[in-house]
């Protein structure tokens, strides 16, 4: 492979105004598909297998028109101090609001009034109408939005208190901020880290172009293939990721071959040989995480797994030629300006090289403290709750989070998750569930069954006593469909998300088994050893337990919640988990790869074991440094966001990525190789044989060009 890659390289260096004009020609194809697309509606989401999925198939059968799986609404009304919603003047308001909302907007199906459905508190001071809508939340328009948020604006100048919540005001985050200030941070990073600013530059425009054309991509192919919003999201988190850490890996290998002496197509064939495959094994490892997302079969997430992979694919692609197209333009300048004016660099031991040589001196102790310290961390995940966000974990500024508490003081907490038991059968068996779900501790009284036109299907609205994501509206949930027969399904929102969340629990090991076995294997063709995956495999297992017990912490128990604006503490996002095992994973093996690699390629060429780590910090370390600032960058970004679930998200991927790269690479790993020595790079021959040998680390490139059994041979030792 990396003789491949070097011609690939020179290749792309000799031809690179054809190399870059074809790029930018399938950017503005991309860019021309997506701005002439039709507008796409966002992804359906749908959970097969799932007894709420069931229900909902069920009621489209039986309620045609019914929208089961509709966006829903309520705008909640409470009366001045000393009045009641009975009285004239807030039941007109309430009336006019009625009215406004039947005429706001095509896409409503039912509005339903307080005063005909009794949706008025005991005490009179509160009343909520529901709004149910013939399309999902996501597929809204921004007119019927902004009809839904006018609603009681009259009603508020007459006195009235009135907050909106429901699921149909839920819009997919902006995420640009937290983008802007990962890339500016990850600028001044590469500014620091190369001394030149057209070396920091090629990383942060070959990334961006390569997320452009990915989500150029997506964009064109959404209604097609029926993508959501939130694939972009993905795709554009990953590929701003891994788009600027393969460039600068190829870039920094650059400036290193330059600075042995090489000329700069050599340079340039060299850098995609080597570091080129690195990446390729990084990326296939991202590619592989990513893809893995369909074994939990949810369609949503395989999806935006595949779309986020694509994005990767074209990352890697860039890296091996537009990356040495571009530094055939940049000329020396992408060598710092000492360098370009030849200037003496320092042969002192960089700071790679004098950590790899303090963790040779005392391995144990390196080990013991990463090790117990990632354990330490690691014990909250043991309480780990999983659930989905509702409108109570809403920063309390905002009006879903103002209704949500409303309805709790005026009804109770259940009222805003109620569950929708769906009873396939007539009045009799009707009437069985509803004596069967009165008799449960954890409901409260049930109202009349609604049935179908032709009577053999009825709906019962059963409220929990308890807040929709509490531990005893699951128990509720999980009572109902145990001591009913198989005619009864338990759906709505609030079960929706019990469902999803155990579907994501039972395929975390399937998931964890594919992603880390593949990779295993693809680790074992990389580095021609067992011990060396075994142990890339178990250090990322280590660091991701080790982020999920700090995001317990702080989104789950509260500790230091006030510094990470975390307002409400609740359940873990049920997605979490599998998303950290992913995305973590993928950002991890690059790190794995590239550091590693490099102590592979010395040993091979003949430096003793513990030469070979100092070889290895020596040349990576500060790359790798910088990559894993940059990622924690990136993600730190969207910790800033209102919305729980991006905050989640962002703390969760940073912790996970610096735990990974800082203290499992960077430390845990040298000590690990420190202490097997020979062992480390071991293989039985009979596997060595059946294993493909792809040559990563460039052995048969540097016999055919005629290099040295050892690549530090005769080498000036510099700084790049």
């Amino acid at each position: 492979m990396a003789t491949f890659l070097y011609k690939l390289g020179r290749s792309a260096f000799r031809r690179r105004r054809l190399v870059a004009l074809l790029w930018v020609a399938l950017l503005a194809v991309a860019g021309f598909g997506a701005a002439t697309a039709s507008t796409a509606t966002s992804s359906s989401f749908s959970i097969p297998g799932t007894e709420a999925q069931k229900a909902f198939d069920l009621l489209e059968e039986r309620f045609p028109g019914g929208s089961a799986d509709g966006a829903t609404a309520r705008v909640v009304f409470k009366a001045p101090e000393g009045g009641k919603m009975t009285d004239a003047g807030p039941k007109a308001e309430v009336d006019k609001a009625v009215s406004e909302l039947k005429a706001g907007s095509p896409q409503i199906a039912t509005v339903h009034d307080p005063y005909t459905t009794k949706a008025i508190s005991a005490n009179g001071s509160t009343a909520y109408v529901s709004v149910t809508y013939k399309v999902n939340s996501m597929e809204l328009t921004e007119a019927t939005r902004e009809a839904l948020e006018e609603t009681g604006t009259e009603a508020r100048e007459a006195g009235l208190t009135v907050e909106i919540g429901g699921d149909a005001l839920q819009a997919v985050p902006e995420t640009g901020a937290g983008e802007i200030i990962g890339v500016v941070v990850a600028g001044i990073v590469l500014v620091i880290t190369f001394g030149s600013m057209v070396a920091a530059g090629l990383p942060l425009l070959t990334a961006i172009i390569g997320v452009g054309i990915g989500i150029s991509t997506i964009t064109a192919l959404a209604n097609v293939l029926d993508l959501g919003s939130t694939t972009a999201t993905l795709a554009t988190m990953i590929g701003l990721a891994v788009g600027i850490d393969y460039a600068l890996f190829i870039v920094s290998r650059y400036r290193a071959e330059l600075a042995e002496g090489r000329e700069r197509e050599d340079a340039a064939g060299r850098a995609v040989g080597t570091a080129g495959s690195a990446v390729v094994f990084a990326g296939l490892t991202v590619v592989i995480a990513l893809v893995g997302l369909a074994v939990v079969n949810i369609p949503m997430l395989t999806k935006m797994g595949f779309a986020a992979a694509g994005t990767v694919v074209i990352a890697v692609l860039i890296a091996l030629t537009l990356i040495p197209a571009l530094l055939g333009f940049a000329g020396k300048r992408v060598l710092g300006r000492k360098v370009r004016k030849g200037k003496p660099v320092s042969d002192k031991p960089n700071a790679g090289t004098r950590w790899a040589r303090f963790v040779l001196r005392r391995p144990v102790a390196v080990l013991l403290a990463g090790v117990v310290g990632l354990g330490a961390i690691a014990v909250p995940a043991a309480s780990l709750e999983m659930g989905l966000p509702d409108d109570g974990s809403q920063p309390a500024s905002t009006t879903q989070r103002k209704a949500y508490d409303l309805l709790s003081d005026g009804f109770g907490p259940g009222f805003n998750g109620p569950l929708m038991v769906v009873v396939d059968g007539g009045k009799a068996a009707a009437d069985r569930t509803v004596a069967t779900v009165e008799g449960l501790d954890g409901a409260l009284p049930v109202p009349p069954p609604a049935f179908n036109k032709a009577g053999d299907t009825a709906v019962i609205t059963v409220i929990p006593k308890d807040r929709p994501s509490s531990a005893a509206t699951e128990e509720l949930v999980h009572d109902i469909r145990d001591k009913t027969g198989d005619e009864v399904l338990v759906t709505g929102a609030t079960a929706m998300n019990i469902d999803f969340s155990q579907k994501m629990n039972d395929a975390l090991l399937p998931y964890l088994a594919l992603v880390v076995g593949l990779a295993f294997l693809l680790l074992m063709v990389v580095f021609r050893s067992v011990l060396v995956p075994l142990k890339a495999a178990l250090g990322f297992l280590l660091s991701v337990v080790a982020a999920l017990g700090a995001v317990v912490a702080v989104f789950q128990w509260g500790w230091l919640g006030s510094l990470f604006g975390v307002e409400q503490t609740g359940p873990i996002m049920s997605m979490m988990p599998i998303f950290m095992v992913g995305v973590v994973f993928g950002l991890a093996m690059d790190y794995e790869v590239f550091l590693v690699t490099r102590m592979r390629e010395a040993y091979v060429h003949g430096e003793r074991p513990g030469e070979a780590i100092v070889t290895g910090f020596r040349h990576g370390a500060r790359v790798v440094t910088a990559a894993a600032v940059i990622m924690i960058a990136v993600f730190s970004g969207f910790i800033g966001s209102s919305e729980q679930m991006v905050k989640m998200i962002g703390f969760g991927l940073a912790i996970a990525v610096f735990f990974d790269a800082f203290v499992v690479r960077m430390a845990i790993v040298p000590a690990v190789l420190a202490l097997l020595g020979h062992k480390a790079w071991w293989l039985p021959r009979w596997l060595d044989r059946a294993l493909p040998n792809v040559d990563v680390e460039g052995e048969k490139l540097h016999k055919e060009l005629g290099a040295s059994a050892d690549p530090d041979e005769e080498r000036e030792l510099v700084r790049v």
